[in-house]
């Protein structure tokens, strides 16, 4: 399985940004499809998963501000963020978990600033 994560840049406070991630190889379903991120000098934490059916769950410090959702068709998973902060400023890895194995993606680099 191979992800390949997009869409990180430089946005202002307040702004807004999409990821993109596609998974291919070996997909199977159920799986759930995820999002983490790696600010500089902590450790990585998990911000947002959607499972094959829709269900979707949030860290609380993204929650109301970020949309998770994926295209089954295409084993893409999208994360939608408004509202951006510059403590969203990290690099954001997606993962997807299949039968139990989680496998990660490169990461692309969010930078909120002013």
């Amino acid at each position: 399985v191979q992800l390949q994560a997009s869409g990180g840049g430089l946005v202002q406070p307040g702004g807004s940004l999409r990821l993109s991630c596609a998974a291919s190889g070996s997909i199977f379903s159920p799986n759930a499809m995820a999002w983490y991120r790696q600010a500089p000098g902590k450790q990585r934490e998990y911000v947002a998963q959607i499972i094959s059916g829709g269900s979707t769950n949030y860290a609380d410090s993204v929650k109301g501000r970020f949309t998770i959702s994926r295209d089954n068709t295409k084993n893409t998973v999208y994360l939608q963020m408004n509202s951006l902060k510059p403590e969203d400023t990290a690099v954001y890895y997606c993962n997807i978990l299949v039968m139990a194995v989680g496998y990660w993606g490169q990461g692309t680099l969010v930078t909120v600033s002013s």
